[in-house]
């Protein structure tokens, strides 16, 4: 069984009582586990697997494919957003490192990045700076930083599209 640190950044029904679930970890980059019976009324993982906490998991690697099975979860450290702005703001950052990344690629420099993003909105108000950090910081470790500041079209460019929680973060943040 593989034991890793992870951060939940996806997470889908898969059938009536299971989900499939996608992390972001240092070891192993993006992972994908399927949670069987995760829906089931008092089901082990029941409570445990909301988006952004920073957990430890342990799952068994699948023979075929890259779809493990998740056996195990204990949470680290909870994602407690104060706003509306902070949550749409963690999940862009969410999609866009999901996007951005490749499973079983490990890329610990993002994934810290990620942590650091979550942990900063966790405890202060999501701003439009926060944003552009991430993004700028983004691009430097992926290697598509553009000298004259065309962060958001390398992004765009490296991942195919920006995740449309983009603009819904910047609709909150403007209200803010």
């Amino acid at each position: 069984m593989e034991q890793t640190e992870a951060i939940l950044i996806r997470r889908h029904a898969w059938s009536d009582t299971s989900l499939i679930l996608t992390w972001s970890t240092a070891d192993y980059g993006k992972v994908q586990t399927v949670a069987k019976g995760a829906r089931r009324a008092g089901s082990a993982f029941a409570g445990r697997l909301d988006l952004f906490h920073r957990v430890e998991i342990g799952y068994v690697l699948a023979r075929r494919g890259d779809l493990h099975t998740l056996r195990e979860i204990r949470l680290i450290d909870p994602f407690a957003a104060s706003a509306a702005a902070n949550l749409f703001l963690a999940g862009y950052f969410s999609e866009v490192v999901d996007l951005s990344t490749e499973p079983g690629q490990p890329v610990p420099e993002i994934h810290d990045l990620l942590s650091r993003g979550l942990n900063y909105l966790s405890g202060n108000p999501a701003t439009e700076r926060a944003l552009v950090f991430f993004e700028v910081e983004l691009c430097r470790l992926l290697g598509v930083l553009d000298v004259h500041g065309a962060v958001l079209n390398e992004l765009e460019r490296y991942c195919g599209k920006i995740p449309s929680s983009r603009n819904e973060a910047l609709r909150l943040l403007g209200n803010s």
